[in-house]
């Protein structure tokens, strides 16, 4: 089985050496998306809402672009530069999941400036 590279212009483009993802088989593994808008590659302004359903945004069109959606997304990785930050990002998170959801892990972390949320998945295709 190769492994093969997904892009798509609908996403931030990757700043360092490695892919908005990779698949092999039926394994979709989704590099972390931070909230830049792909078409200014300018974090989007506004709080923790506005930041995480950019980066939301980021991850269905990668996962679009390898033909997944968040249905096939099994493990989610989130970091948060504030603890105070989980219940507004939470809100914005089930705006995109549904049951039964992902499993998931939340992790507080320092991240770039001005950077509030990054996002990671791993998506199991049929």
């Amino acid at each position: 089985m190769p492994k093969i590279a997904v892009t798509t212009p609908d996403a931030p483009r990757p700043v360092a050496a490695y892919s908005q993802a990779v698949r092999k088989g039926n394994i979709l593994q989704v590099a972390g998306q931070g909230p830049a808008d792909p078409r200014t590659n300018q974090f989007v302004e506004g709080g923790i809402a506005e930041q995480t359903r950019q980066v939301l945004d980021n991850l269905a069109a990668i996962l679009a672009a390898a033909g997944a959606s968040f249905d096939d997304v099994m493990m989610t990785r989130v970091y948060l530069a504030k603890p105070e930050d989980f219940g507004a990002m939470n809100a914005v998170y089930t705006e995109y999941v549904t049951e039964p959801f992902p499993a998931r892990t939340t992790v507080y972390v320092g991240l770039p400036p001005g950077m509030l949320v990054e996002i990671d998945v791993l998506a199991v295709l049929d």
